[in-house]
């Protein structure tokens, strides 16, 4: 896997390529923000080089219909069309599957299993994931809208490096020897938690699953896993990879199913024993009260975000600009940490906006799966209208709308590029996690006024900071309350670099070595020493 500096060229140079744009566009917002092309919109789809293989359930490596027999549709974001109906979950299929990694937990090889071997069988899953990669990436992209560029050259590449990176810790977790005052001996050990529940969020599917998967096998524990009902494909099908690298039997299981059926019964289980959620703030408090509920099983929350991004007056406004624009546009504005407030300097905040909405006119929308496409659509119908509602609340509040505004051809959930101007700290543009498209940027005077207003709301995911000076860099990245600072750069992930939240944005750390702690518990160990040599 690259580096975080290769990463982010490698992003740089997938969607920089040349805009193919014509007149045209029927916003009701006037014809003077509608510069974006349909073409690419209405053109009949491609259609994507797989097969969708798995849409059963996978528990005790087989897969399984539902319990009750029902399915649902998984649907194209590009055309609202149905790609395939996926076994529906529900309680009784939670159960079979908990009870499934209970026995594999209990009385199965995999806890039991030396960690080298462990290690092994994660290295050739990710060596199988990585000989997928083509088919792996045509499904992410057809189930979440994605471009293909994406998900080919940055998303499964690093899925692979996740996987691997966690391989590597599997024989290094171990405990400590303790001194204590007299005559004992004293050791931690450092055990598996048991069966763990993951429910991971529709906007980054297999990075999620890494992100959870990884570390739990790891440390030897057993997995029930419940994927978005809106992108439930991929992950069964590098699920069945994992088994294929020789996962014994129950060790992972997969879930596809509804947050309020399948959800609620795997975070309400008495037979889990810790559990894992990435999605929206608000679901993230009902997951936390039936953890609790339950058997206080301990929770790690990955929630919202409405990061700010700070451009200071001496920075240079050109790469500024397409730091800034990449921080919010990114995966179609689909990310909890996407840079949704971009503070701008008062001198230099008039040159900044007008770059930034030349820069939403040239991004390129279209099929995900055309070459130099930067932005597909939106998810889903229902997040759709959402961006819309939040785009018509900042026209109504008196925010500048500079470019956009509007949906993006007439088929599809396609979505404008777009740029506010002269928002202000109380709009809802600028307090709600809004996910999707829009950029709002805002204006500041100095460096006190951004740090209180940066702070100034209920998350604290992330923060970008742009400047030159070293001192400027240090005051911000120490004030601002959030769990990762961008410096000169966003969304610079890594294996090793922990991710988390500060206030309502979660709870825990998960990648890095960090997030082996969600999935061990600590047990001390004192034994009597008699008559001994030294203490």
């Amino acid at each position: 896997m690259a580096s975080p500096l290769r990463i982010s060229r490698l992003i740089s140079r997938s969607f920089s390529s040349t805009s193919f744009f014509s007149r045209g566009g029927n916003g009701y917002l006037g014809s003077r923000h509608c510069k974006y092309s349909t073409a690419a919109a209405i053109e009949e789809p491609i259609k994507p080089a797989v097969q969708v293989e798995h849409t059963q359930l996978l528990i005790d490596g087989k897969f399984v219909d539902a319990a009750s027999g029902k399915t649902f549709p998984t649907l194209d974001p590009r055309t609202g069309e149905v790609i395939a109906h996926v076994a529906e979950g529900h309680s009784e299929d939670v159960d079979r599957a908990v009870a499934a990694a209970r026995k594999a937990f209990d009385h199965g090889p995999w806890p039991k299993m030396a960690a080298y071997e462990r290690q092994r069988i994660l290295l050739r899953a990710a060596d199988l994931i990585e000989k997928h990669n083509d088919e792996i990436a045509a499904l992410e992209t057809w189930d979440n809208g994605k471009p293909y560029e994406q998900s080919a050259k940055i998303e499964i590449p690093m899925l692979v490096r996740l996987i691997r990176y966690y391989a590597g810790w599997a024989d290094k977790i171990h405990g400590l020897t303790v001194p204590a005052d007299g005559p004992y001996h004293v050791q931690t050990l450092h055990e598996p938690i048991g069966v763990a529940g993951q429910i991971i969020p529709w906007n980054f599917p297999l990075l999620m699953f890494a992100w959870k998967v990884g570390p739990a096998l790891a440390c030897g524990n057993t997995i029930v896993l419940k994927t978005a009902e809106q992108t439930p494909l991929s992950a069964l099908y590098v699920a069945k990879l994992f088994h294929e690298a020789g996962l014994p039997l129950g060790v992972l299981n997969v879930v596809s199913g509804f947050g309020p059926t399948a959800g609620a019964a795997l975070a309400s289980h008495m037979e889990v024993d810790k559990l894992a959620f990435t999605g929206s703030t608000d679901t993230g408090k009902v997951v936390l009260e039936l953890a609790a509920k339950s058997n206080l099983k301990p929770v790690t929350l990955e929630l919202g975000g409405k990061s700010p991004f700070i451009v200071c007056e001496d920075a240079d406004i050109d790469q500024a600009v397409e730091l800034a624009h990449f921080a919010l546009f990114f995966n179609q504005g689909q990310c909890c940490c996407a840079g949704s407030r971009t503070f701008v300097h008062e001198s230099v905040y008039d040159e900044f906006v007008e770059k930034a909405k030349a820069r939403a006119l040239k991004r390129v929308v279209g099929d995900p799966f055309k070459g130099g496409i930067e932005q597909g659509p939106q998810i889903d119908s229902e997040q759709f209208e959402k961006i819309l509602r939040y785009i018509r609340t900042g026209v109504e509040s008196g925010a500048t709308l500079e470019t956009g505004g509007d949906r993006f051809g007439n088929k599809g959930f396609y979505i404008q590029p777009t740029v506010f101007s002269n928002v202000k700290d109380g709009m809802l543009i600028a307090k709600d996690e809004i996910f999707g498209p829009v950029q709002s940027i805002l204006k500041f005077k100095d460096l006190g006024e951004v740090v209180q207003r940066a702070n100034n709301t209920r998350y604290g995911l992330a923060a970008g900071v742009f400047t030159q000076n070293i001192d400027t860099a240090n005051i911000l990245t120490r004030a601002l309350r959030v769990g990762t600072v961008w410096i000169n750069c966003f969304d610079t992930f890594d294996a090793a670099i922990p991710f988390g939240g500060y206030k309502m944005s979660g709870q825990g750390r998960e990648k890095g070595e960090y997030s082996l702690k969600n999935y061990l518990q600590v047990k001390a160990v004192v034994n009597p020493l008699k008559n001994p040599a030294w203490l």
